[in-house]
C-alpha cells in the first residue's frame, strides 16, 4: 500500500508540475500558529437562548476542556492517548462516563473526549442539563474521577477490551460508505497540513506493537498519562453555559437596532445603491451558469456507466423452528459479520414507543450471571462490537410495514462462537430491573431529542409528515420523532411512580418477540468465517423458545397514524426547517419508474438549490422520495424563510414544465443519480444491503428494471412527473416546520388558520 502511494504521488508529482509550468511560485505563508499554553486554569461563563417552558429549559451546561500539548505528538503517544481515551470514555461501562452519568448532575454528557485532529490535540467532556447551582460539581468529579483512575488503573478485563477493540477497528479500516482510498488520503493531509510527515498517521504497526509490548511488561501505561496531559497540564479551561429566557429577544432586538442605526445613516442614494446591488446579485444568483463555463467540467459519459446491476451472492436456507439463514459469501479478510433478525410484528402498538430503550437495556444492563461492566468488556474482548436497534420500513404494495429487531455484530471468524454465545446472552438472560441505569437512558434520551429538535428539525418535521400517510412512518416517529419525545418526557415520572409496571412492559417486549419461528440469521464472510460461524448458528436459534410466550397482540396488525394536520412545531430558534410532503402512490395514481430518481436528484442540485438556499438563504434544500411508502417530502433545513420556502415547493411543477435540458445536462442527472445507485459499500454494507431487500421485497430482477429506466430517463419523464408533484402543491399535501412562536403567529396573520401551532420547547 505505501508503495503505491508513494508511486502515485511521484505520478501526481509530475502532472502538477506540467500543469502549473505557465504560472510563477508565490510565497504563502499557510504556517498554522501554535497557541501558547495557559499558565493556570480558567473558567468561562457565557449563556444560550432557552425557551420559558418548563421541558428542556433552565438547566445549564458545564464542560472542562484541556489542550494537551503545544508539541507534535508522536505516532506511540497518540495511540496511547486514543487507548486511554477509550478506557475512559469508550463505552457506556467505562469509569469516567460511568461516574458522570451515574452522578446525577446532568441529563446527558457533552464532549467527544480527546479530539486529534487538530494542531493541538484536546479533551473536553462534561455534561448538559446541569443545575447551575451544581456546574462547579462537574468539574470537580471529573478531576476527581481522573485522580481515582491515575492512582488504580483500569482492570486487565477493560485494557484487554480496548486493545481489542481499537485493533480491530484499525485492521478491519471500516470506513462506512466512505472510500478507504478517501478516507487514508485524509487521514495523511491531517498531519500535512501542519507540516508533518503526510505517512506518519498511517504508519501505525510499528507503533502499535511497542505500545502493546508496553503492556505487557506489566507497568504503569496509562496513570502517566492521565497525570501529563491531564491532570498537571495547567491549560485547563471550564466552560459554564447557562439558560437565558429573553436572550434570543434581546439577540433580535439588538440586530434589529443596529440595522435601523445604519438605515438613519443611509441617504436616498445609499439605499437605491443597495436595492441595485440586491437585485444584481438576485439576477446572478438565478442565471444558469453557460454551456462554455459547464463544458470545463469534466464528466463521465453513460457509456462508462455499467448496465447491469451489480449482484450481492446470496444464499437462502431453512433452519429448524422456521427460521431461515442467509449467507452472502464476500472476501472479508476473516471478519465476520452477523445479524439476527426478530419480528416485531406481534407486539403490542402501546409498548412501540418503548422498544428504542428496551434495546439499549440488552446491552447496558448486564446479564444473570455478569454485570453491565463485565458484558460491556467481555463484548470489547471478544468482538469488534454489539448494536441493537429496531429496523422500520413501508413495504411497496403492503399496508403493514416491516418490522424488525436487528441485533447486530462483528468479530474475527475464529471469535464467532463467542459472538452468539453473546447475542444469545443479551437476549435471553439480559437484566430489564436496574432501575437507576434505565432512569439515566430516559434522561439521555430526553436530553438528547430535545437538542435534537433544535439543531436537527428537518428530520423531525419529515417524520411527523411520513407519520401522518403510513403506519410504518408513524412507527417511526413515534420510536424517534416528536411523539417519541412526548412519550420519553412521560416515561420521565413513570419510572419514578411505577417503576414496576415499566420493567413489566420491558419484560412484555421480550416475550413477545423472542421466537424462532420467523427469525432470520444474517451472515456476510469468506468462506472460512461463514464455515466457522454456522457451526454456531443452531446454538444461538436454540436459546430462542419456538413460538413467543405472549402471541400477537392483534390478527390485523397496527392501525396507528397521525392527524393530517398542518403543523408548526414551536421551539427557542432564530430559523427555521420547512418540510412539506404528500404521498405520490396514493395522491397521484403513480406507478413508480426509475425516472424518479433521476428527477428527486436533481431537483436537489437545480431548481432546490437555487431557490432554497442560493437565493432564500437557507443552510440547505432538498428533497426525497421514498420508493417504499409513495412520499415525497421537501425540506429545508436551517432556512430564514417560511412561505417563501412554501412557494418555492410549490414552483417546482412549473419549473419541471417549462425544464428544457440539453443532452450534456440530461446525461450529468443520470450520471448522478447512478452515483447513489451504485454508491461505494465495503463487504458488511453489501451484505446488510442484501438483507434489506429481502426483507423489503426487492429483487435482483427489479434492481435491473429500475436500472434500465435510470439510465433511459428523457426530458418527457421530468416533464410528466410535473402532473404527479401537482399533488404536493395540492389539497392532499401537508406542511410541517421546526420554528419560533414568533413567526409561527406571523404565519398565521397573513393566512388565518394555516396550520396548529405546537409548543415543543
Amino acid at each position: 500500500l505505501m508503495w503505491s502511494l508513494m508511486r502515485c504521488n511521484r505520478m501526481w508529482v509530475g502532472t502538477l508540475s506540467s500543469c502549473c509550468s505557465d504560472f510563477e511560485a508565490r510565497p504563502v505563508d499557510s504556517e498554522v500558529g501554535t497557541q501558547p499554553l495557559l499558565h493556570e486554569p480558567r473558567t468561562v461563563t457565557a449563556h444560550y437562548a432557552a425557551g420559558d417552558s418548563e421541558e428542556g429549559d433552565g438547566k445549564a451546561y458545564a464542560a472542562v476542556n484541556w489542550v494537551l500539548t503545544s508539541e507534535p505528538l508522536d505516532v506511540e503517544t497518540e495511540l496511547a492517548l486514543g487507548f486511554l481515551d477509550y478506557l475512559m470514555m469508550g463505552t457506556a461501562a467505562a469509569p469516567l462516563r460511568k461516574a458522570l452519568n451515574d452522578s446525577g448532575l446532568g441529563a446527558a454528557i457533552v464532549g467527544g473526549g480527546i479530539d486529534d485532529e487538530l494542531k493541538q490535540p484536546v479533551f473536553s467532556v462534561g455534561l448538559k442539563g446541569v443545575d447551575p447551582a451544581n456546574t462547579e460539581k462537574v468539574e470537580a468529579l471529573i478531576l476527581d474521577k481522573l485522580k481515582e483512575m491515575a492512582e488504580t488503573g483500569f482492570t486487565p478485563g477493560a485494557i484487554e477490551a480496548a486493545v481489542n477493540t481499537i485493533e480491530f477497528s484499525l485492521r478491519e479500516n471500516n470506513t462506512g460508505s466512505f472510500p478507504r482510498g478517501l478516507s487514508l488520503m485524509l487521514r495523511a493531509v491531517g498531519a500535512w497540513i501542519y507540516d508533518r510527515d503526510p505517512y506518519t498517521p498511517i504508519q501505525w504497526e510499528e507503533a502499535l506493537n511497542n505500545f502493546k509490548a508496553k503492556l505487557a511488561g506489566g507497568g504503569d501505561v496509562f496513570g502517566p498519562l492521565i497525570h501529563k496531559y491531564l491532570l498537571d497540564n495547567k491549560h485547563r479551561v471550564t466552560v459554564v453555559v447557562l439558560p437565558d429566557q429573553q436572550l434570543a429577544n434581546k439577540v433580535e432586538e439588538d440586530e434589529r437596532n443596529r440595522l435601523d442605526g445604519i438605515r438613519a445613516k443611509m441617504s436616498e442614494r445609499d439605499v437605491q445603491q443597495v436595492i441595485s446591488e440586491t437585485e444584481a446579485l438576485k439576477e446572478r444568483q438565478e442565471t444558469p451558469d453557460s454551456p462554455e463555463s459547464l463544458a470545463c467540467i469534466p464528466s463521465l459519459q453513460l457509456s462508462d456507466i455499467p448496465k447491469t446491476i451489480t449482484k450481492v451472492p446470496t444464499a437462502v436456507s431453512d433452519l429448524t423452528g422456521g427460521a431461515k439463514l442467509l449467507t452472502h459469501d464476500l472476501f472479508t479478510n476473516d471478519v465476520l459479520y452477523a445479524e439476527a433478525v426478530l419480528d416485531m410484528t406481534g407486539l403490542p402498538a402501546s409498548l412501540l414507543p418503548l422498544v428504542p430503550l428496551f434495546c439499549r437495556s440488552l446491552t447496558q444492563m448486564g446479564t444473570d450471571k455478569e454485570s453491565f461492566i463485565e458484558l460491556t468488556e467481555r463484548i470489547g474482548r471478544k468482538t469488534g462490537g454489539i448494536s441493537v436497534y429496531p429496523f422500520t420500513s413501508s413495504k411497496r404494495g403492503a399496508d403493514q410495514p416491516v418490522a424488525k429487531l436487528m441485533v447486530r455484530g462483528k468479530s474475527m471468524g475464529h471469535n464467532s462462537g463467542d459472538l452468539f454465545e453473546l447475542m444469545g446472552d443479551i437476549l435471553s438472560t439480559a437484566r430489564l430491573d436496574d432501575k437507576a441505569r434505565f432512569t439515566q437512558m430516559v434522561a439521555e434520551t430526553k436530553a438528547n431529542l430535545e437538542a435534537g429538535i433544535i439543531g436537527s428539525g428537518h428530520r423531525f418535521a419529515g417524520s411527523r409528515l411520513a407519520g401522518q400517510r403510513s403506519v410504518a412512518g408513524w412507527v417511526g416517529e413515534s420510536m424517534g420523532g416528536l411523539s417519541y419525545l412526548e412519550f420519553i418526557r412521560t416515561l420521565s415520572k413513570r419510572v419514578e411512580e411505577d417503576w414496576q409496571g415499566v420493567q413489566a412492559d420491558l419484560e412484555s417486549i421480550r416475550k413477545h418477540l423472542l421466537q424462532r419461528q420467523g427469525a432470520l440469521i444474517n451472515l456476510t464472510g469468506d468462506d472460512r468465517a461463514l464455515s466457522a460461524a454456522q457451526a454456531h448458528v443452531d446454538d444461538l436459534l436454540s436459546r430462542l423458545p419456538e413460538a413467543a410466550v405472549m402471541g400477537p397482540s392483534s390478527s390485523s396488525g397496527w392501525q396507528g397514524s397521525l392527524p393530517r394536520v398542518n403543523e408548526a412545531l414551536v421551539v427557542p430558534t432564530q430559523v427555521n426547517y420547512v418540510g412539506k410532503a404528500a404521498n405520490l402512490y396514493a395522491d397521484a395514481g403513480y406507478k413508480l419508474s426509475g425516472a424518479a430518481y433521476v428527477i428527486e436528484k436533481h431537483l436537489g442540485t437545480s431548481w432546490l438549490w437555487d431557490k432554497v438556499r442560493v437565493v432564500g438563504g437557507a443552510y440547505g434544500g432538498f428533497c426525497s422520495f421514498d420508493s417504499h411508502s409513495g412520499m415525497f417530502t421537501y425540506l429545508s433545513y436551517r432556512d430564514p424563510n417560511l412561505l417563501d420556502t412554501l412557494e418555492a415547493y410549490d414552483g417546482t411543477v412549473d419549473f419541471l414544465r417549462s425544464l428544457e435540458l440539453d443532452n450534456d445536462a440530461l446525461t450529468k442527472a443520470i450520471i448522478g443519480t447512478m452515483g447513489d445507485l451504485d454508491a461505494y459499500q465495503l463487504p458488511d454494507a453489501k451484505g446488510y444491503s442484501a438483507l434489506s431487500r429481502y426483507l423489503l421485497g426487492v429483487s435482483d430482477e427489479e434492481r435491473q428494471q429500475r436500472r434500465d429506466q435510470v439510465l433511459g430517463t428523457t426530458v418527457k419523464d421530468f416533464k410528466e412527473f410535473a402532473d404527479v408533484l401537482e399533488c404536493v402543491r395540492g389539497d392532499a399535501a401537508r406542511v410541517v416546520a421546526v420554528t419560533s412562536a414568533d413567526k409561527a403567529q406571523q404565519v398565521l396573520q397573513e393566512r388565518p388558520g394555516f396550520w396548529e401551532v405546537k409548543k415543543v420547547l
